[in-house]
């Protein structure tokens, strides 16, 4: 494994479900109360250039209670893409909300004010159909406990990449929501980063003609796939089965030659990642070529830092 370094991203993240109260079990409604606040990450996405999304109301249901509705209307409307390695936005802040477990979440959207902007088409304005998104809203099932006595921080992870698809003249709008969403306790996740030559990489797929160049204008992505030693393939979003946990675009360092990548909120565990810079559609099956495989663990509050890509012999 790789070595990994103390990060102090779990103290420092805006993006938090947190809460306190007195004594008693972790389980079930106590009578206690606690403040809840409610962030937004974006896993990294695709050939978007935007895509906000207007959030009303953030509903939260306890096992054993009513649901808890709190508006949004500070919020307003957020750009996803925004919220890339490890950045978040706060939604609601210190909510007083009981202990005890809950069940779900739920974020009510407002689609009239919902929009994508593509690079490739200038920046212009697409709708996005968001179903039942003003209704019954964006769901996020599984449970998680608002524990006594501690505050609990999680994130809501809204992968766009995943979330968002092309309806081929099937709706009523130019792009189509179907919310991928993870929800991740702080104090579980740890990071992912690394480098890549892109340089050097797009100069030898030139020059040998065996090898698929790279897109034309794209630097590539490194694909994260849960699990040790797995065989990486593309993302297709249509397809029942393996895909990547996500998909992340690398981007040009500030300084220096190399592109870096980040990938956050990752529960612990190891993950397989590998690179590729052949453009991927993320609603068919592309054929990609990888380098840079590498299998890698994810620590609580650390971050693992991978080999550079492409790997020395």
């Amino acid at each position: 494994m790789k070595n990994s370094t103390k990060v102090f991203a779990v103290s420092a993240l805006a993006g938090a479900l947190a809460a306190c109260g007195g004594s008693g079990s972790d389980g079930g409604s106590t009578g206690q109360t606690g403040t809840v606040s409610v962030g937004l990450t974006d896993a990294p996405a695709m050939d978007l250039s935007s895509v906000h999304i207007a959030f009303n109301t953030i509903r939260l249901k306890p096992a054993d209670g009513d649901w808890l509705e709190f508006s949004l209307e500070e919020t307003g409307t957020l750009d996803l893409l925004t919220l890339q390695g490890g950045v978040t936005e706060p939604l609601i802040t210190n909510e007083e909300v009981p202990a005890g477990e809950y069940e779900e979440i739920r974020l009510i959207v407002d689609t009239e004010n919902s929009w994508v902007t593509k690079e490739s088409e200038a920046d212009a304005r697409f709708t996005l159909a968001v179903p039942s998104g003003e209704q019954s809203g964006l769901k996020l099932k599984g449970g998680f406990v608002v524990a006594a006595d501690t505050s609990t921080s999680f994130t809501i992870d809204f992968d766009v990449r995943k979330s968002i698809v092309d309806p081929k003249g099937n709706a009523l709008a130019n792009f189509m929501l179907k919310p991928v969403l993870r929800l991740v306790n702080n104090l579980e996740v740890g990071i992912l980063e690394g480098e890549v030559n892109y340089a050097q990489i797009q100069s030898v797929r030139m020059e040998d003609s065996e090898a698929a160049d790279c897109g034309a204008g794209y630097e590539g992505a490194v694909y994260v796939f849960e699990g040790a030693d797995v065989d990486p393939i593309d993302l297709n979003v249509e397809r029942d089965g393996l895909n990547p946990l996500m998909v992340v675009p690398v981007k040009a360092q500030d300084e220096g030659t190399l592109y870096e990548w980040t990938a956050a909120f990752l529960t612990e565990g190891l993950y397989t990642i590998s690179y590729s810079c052949q453009v991927d559609d993320n609603q068919l099956d592309d054929t990609l070529e990888f380098e840079g495989t590498q299998t890698l663990e994810v620590v609580a509050g650390e971050t693992t830092v991978a080999d550079p890509i492409p790997l020395q012999p």
